[in-house]
């Protein structure tokens, strides 16, 4: 069985916008807020997921393209 690099592209770009939502959610929290405002930028979480979600988001559209 034969898996298309399509629906695998489109699988990758559905998971970094939801890891995407995550880190969103996660920048919204009280932590984060107060840890924004004293340091003047987000946690390493936030930024670990906003990472993760811009290469996978940059691997599934370049499957998609392929």
């Amino acid at each position: 069985m034969k898996i298309d690099k399509k629906l695998i592209g489109l699988v990758f770009i559905v998971v970094a916008i939801g890891v995407g939502y995550m880190g969103y959610s996660e920048s919204q929290g009280a932590v984060s807020q107060i840890s924004s405002a004293l340091k003047g930028n987000p946690t390493d979480g936030v930024m670990i997921k906003y990472i993760i979600a811009a290469v996978l988001g940059i691997v599934g559209l370049y499957m998609l393209k392929k």
